[in-house]
């Protein structure tokens, strides 16, 4: 039984478990106090002291963040000292940061301007230190820019990229007025060991990490006659964008999101969804080949196979797993299986040549935009994405156009590749493609749907950070004889640092799967870096909800019965895995260097 404290914040009463710490405490009693070093997804490391308070017959005022609290003490937040103190802080990191606001994409949205605002902070009473510092941007990702002259040296992001990615990209380098946010050997961010996920951008409380954006460009194409421009949405965005227009997290904001997109000036607003539920059949089909080939002719067949969704997720495994590449799903994203077809067999429905059409997605995700830059990524002959932007991309151009977005009826998405299933939606949370390709693998294999309530697989979903499931098959199909009676084995994890820790296990033999999701995010694509900030467990919590609401929600959710995918394939791909498929749907990685 966990021990109960008794102290005093503000002359309030309040018990908490032992071991808490003062900020906690004060949690609990409602009492909120500022923080830009603390982030509840991440360590404590107590190094920007905006949280200090007084705690009586301590002769220094104390972090909240890291003082654990004993029988009896008595805190006071909000005191004279305490105020006054928090003020020179805040006048301090202003002497070191770049306060030129309304330059900052951050402006309205940054923690270290907020909190300069609540202590009235007008006028600068230290020296301004910028000038001396000769910052640069560094603008050589194609997804995110790194701005020095923003930093706070919070390390939020250096805990961020160690804790929850395992990738430790970014790190505190030198002393004193020295010290700054590096990278290995201070190489341009193109150059280091990043997924690009952004994850970074999510937990910056500044403009120090920002997604690299392409809205002029996008201004640009909408606006020039000769072309066309196709945009397709995420799943993962409908359940984000509406807190960028002041909704609870977690409101779907589907119907209003495209009517959105059209007045934008977008010529066709289609679905990812569609090329999820595509992603699903390709996928489902590769699994049972493998099985099949494993199992049946006992060839090597490179077995457990990985999803190939999440484009951080591959990064890291070219560089830290290059001996996994082989394991990888060889289907390209959602994404990129979208802009393939967009070039090839939209533009013969519709008539117009591929060379005029500008191919735009909206992603919850920053590692996206590097995923569009691959050289891999040219199958149709032209680049299948041309631009990527963020959820908050979106959010800005909508704002942009003077588009009151709270008032908009609900329209939707266009014909040709705009139909999906609730299967395709679910690939915006961790655990979705499994529970996805689980639904259609189980049925071609058997032709029964899979012994599920509702086709919900609720061993996979959940924000743990690995999860699996067994599923035997009982009674195949003639074709599928061979695997009467087994027992298929599948992994999730989400979060690179829980990746890791599965791999791990996998690699040393502890354990054997079939099947592995990994998706390079916490919670999935809705936790993505290019989501609204902030974010935090409760946050993902309620888009999760929203997810599988919307996929409960849908007439079909299984992907192998979306109309227009079974269209896709009478007319042009003719069969899973075939020709056709393989030209324009699935792509193969090579191994990058670990330092």
């Amino acid at each position: 039984m966990i021990k109960e404290v008794k102290l005093k914040i503000n002359n309030i009463e309040v018990c908490v478990p032992e071991g808490s710490t003062i900020l906690q405490a004060a949690k609990k009693l409602n009492i909120e106090l500022p923080t830009l070093c603390y982030h509840n997804d991440l360590s404590v490391a107590g190094n920007c002291r905006v949280c200090i308070v007084e705690v009586k017959n301590s002769r220094l005022l104390q972090p909240a963040c890291v003082f654990p609290v004993s029988e009896g003490i008595e805190v006071f937040t909000n005191s004279n000292l305490v105020r006054q103190a928090r003020k020179h802080i805040i006048e301090l990191l202003l002497s070191e940061h770049n306060a030129d606001c309304t330059e900052c994409y951050r402006n309205n949205n940054c923690e270290l301007q907020r909190l300069a605002y609540e202590y009235g902070v007008s006028q600068h009473l230290f020296i301004d230190l910028i000038p001396l510092k000769n910052y640069e941007k560094d603008y050589s990702s194609p997804s995110i820019i790194k701005d020095d002259s923003r930093c706070i040296r919070c390390q939020r992001c250096v805990r961020t990229c160690e804790e929850l990615q395992a990738v430790s990209a970014l790190t505190v380098a030198y002393r004193g007025e020295h010290m700054k946010i590096s990278t290995f050997f201070e190489n341009p961010m193109f150059e280091i060991v990043c997924t690009n996920c952004g994850q970074c951008v999510l937990h910056c409380p500044t403009g120090a990490l920002i997604e690299r954006t392409y809205i002029d460009e996008v201004w640009e194409a909408i606006n020039d006659p000769d072309k066309h421009v196709v945009v397709q949405t995420a799943p993962a965005v409908r359940v984000a964008l509406g807190e960028l227009f002041g909704y609870e997290p977690g409101e779907r904001v589907t119907g209003k999101m495209v009517t959105a997109l059209k007045l934008l000036g977008f010529d066709s607003v289609l679905d990812t969804n569609f090329s999820a539920d595509l992603t699903i059949i390709e996928e489902s089909n590769e699994l049972l080949e493998r099985l099949k080939k494993a199992i049946k002719e006992k060839q090597k067949a490179y077995l457990p196979m990985f999803t190939s969704c999440s484009p951080g997720w591959i990064k890291f495994a070219e560089h830290m797993y290059p001996e996994l590449l082989p394991h990888l799903s060889t289907c390209k994203s959602p994404q990129q299986m979208f802009g393939a077809l967009v070039k090839t067999y939209y533009a013969k429905k519709i008539g117009i040549d591929p060379k005029k059409i500008v191919s735009v997605s909206i992603m919850p995700c920053t590692a996206k935009k590097f995923e569009a830059n691959r050289p891999e990524m040219k199958s149709s002959g032209y680049r299948d994405v041309d631009y990527v932007l963020t959820t908050r991309e979106l959010a800005l151009m909508i704002k942009q156009a003077g588009i009151n977005f709270s008032k908009l009826s609900e329209t939707n998405y266009d014909n040709i590749m705009g139909k999906s299933t609730g299967a395709g939606v679910i690939f915006g949370v961790t655990g979705g493609v499994a529970e996805a390709a689980l639904r259609t693998a189980y049925e071609i294999i058997t032709g029964k749907e899979i012994p599920f309530p509702k086709l919900n697989i609720i061993p996979v979903r959940g924000l743990e950070g690995v999860r699996e499931v067994t599923i035997k098959i009982d009674g195949t199909l003639p074709e599928w004889d061979f695997l009467e009676g087994m027992e298929l084995r599948v992994a999730i994890a989400h979060g690179l640092a829980n990746a890791k820790r599965l791999i791990e296990k996998i690699l040393s033999g502890q354990v054997n799967y079939h099947f592995v999701e990994i998706m390079a995010c916490p919670g999935g694509c809705l936790g993505g870096g290019g989501q609204p900030i902030p974010v935090n467990t409760e946050i993902r919590k309620s888009r999760v909800k929203a997810i599988y609401e919307e996929d409960e929600n849908m007439p079909l959710r299984k992907s192998h019965e979306n109309p227009d995918v079974i269209a896709l394939y009478n007319e042009f791909l003719h069969k899973p895995l075939g020709h056709k498929s393989h030209e324009l749907l699935h792509v193969t990685y090579t191994p990058r260097k670990r330092y």
